[in-house]
């Protein structure tokens, strides 16, 4: 690990310490105030402070405790805590997430942008706040086997991705299926984009966050994949020619929105330093705008419809009543059609 010569003083006791959450307790850490008994075969983590491996897995355990750390109630108050004796890193971008799938599929519930640990910008390593409470959306589902996530990137150093997942159970009364929030991205690892080292700039990094794709979950698991507020660009295949758009419309067409598997448009920042997501969740359905009552002319399919492909290596999406050329899923996953009239890539 190789800092830049003038943080080495003060960031001389990184190499031996960094930050782990400790409330709720991650699993497997012998640094919590309490924990449950270890399962059969596994052993405490004493390098739970340790970055993620670059190429390895993003947690450092798939094996859940064998009982909840804590039981949280949507729309209520919740605390997430850190271990005293971590070095700060000058900061950073904090994720606060909920899984339902053991973590294959996150939704932020809330995030510290620019000065995760500090109270504003800060060349220390010694971390100034150690707790974050904040309110649990209302509508995320309630479930006796779920998961919250901590990952932060950091601003000073080595570029490098720190995480924690914690098992706990969720109350809700209201009866909510399910929750949609941006999906929780991992920086600095294999298959995400790198965050460099800040340097003095805190908005460093913060459109991969603002451009992240909402996802769904449900206390089922991994839904589906949502637009992002982003609007894609279109590749040449959804262009439309001459012959796909409506003969009465007096305006330029407009591209439906498409799901989004990657996305890396850059877009103005928004984001602030500490922020809850709303629960409103966006518009599923794609929509065309062409036509001066709304409407086409009747197509091969209904503008907007998806569809996997037959062998579920990707999808298509309806423009202008034609299907596109498709798109293909990420390397292990599959084409899925979910209870929301959409299809997702998720895992087999």
């Amino acid at each position: 690990m190789q800092f830049k010569l003038a943080h080495v003083a003060a960031f001389v006791s990184s190499v031996a310490a960094h930050m782990a959450m400790n409330e709720p307790c991650p699993r497997f850490s012998p640094n919590c105030a309490t924990q449950p008994q270890l399962p059969a075969g596994q052993s405490y983590n004493y390098n739970i402070k340790d970055p993620i491996a670059y190429d390895g897995p993003v947690f450092m355990s798939d094996v859940p405790w064998p009982q909840p750390v804590a039981s949280w109630t949507a729309g209520q108050p919740v605390t997430v805590g850190f271990q005293a004796d971590g070095a700060g890193h000058g900061g950073g971008h904090c994720q606060f997430a909920i899984s339902y799938d053991n973590g294959k599929t996150a939704a932020i519930v809330h995030k510290v942008m620019k000065h995760c640990f500090f109270n504003g910008p800060s060349n220390s390593n010694n971390a100034e706040v150690l707790k974050y409470t904040f309110t649990l959306p209302a509508d995320v589902p309630a479930s006796s086997n779920a998961q919250f996530i901590w990952i932060w990137t950091n601003a000073v150093g080595g570029r490098e991705l720190y995480t924690g997942i914690a098992d706990i159970t969720i109350a809700n009364s209201g009866g909510s299926k399910s929750y949609t929030g941006k999906s929780a991205i991992y920086p600095n690892h294999a298959g995400y984009d790198t965050i460099p080292e800040f340097g003095g700039d805190y908005t460093t990094g913060l459109s991969l966050y603002d451009n992240a794709p909402n996802v769904t979950i449900t206390s089922n698991g991994y839904t589906a994949e949502q637009p992002s507020n982003l609007k894609p660009t279109m590749s040449k295949s959804l262009e439309p020619s001459s012959s796909d758009s409506c003969e009465t419309s007096s305006a330029s067409p407009k591209a439906p929105n498409l799901p989004v598997i990657h996305n890396t448009a850059v877009q103005p920042l928004t984001s602030t330093d500490s922020e809850t997501p709303s629960s409103t969740a966006p518009s599923v359905k794609p929509t065309s705008d062409q036509g001066t009552d709304g409407e086409c002319e009747p197509g091969e399919c209904e503008p907007g419809a998806l569809k996997c492909n037959d062998n579920g290596s990707g999808f298509r999406i309806c423009t202008w009543g034609k299907w596109s050329d498709g798109f293909t899923c990420v390397q292990g996953t599959v084409c899925k059609t979910s209870d929301l009239n959409s299809v997702y890539c998720g895992w087999p």
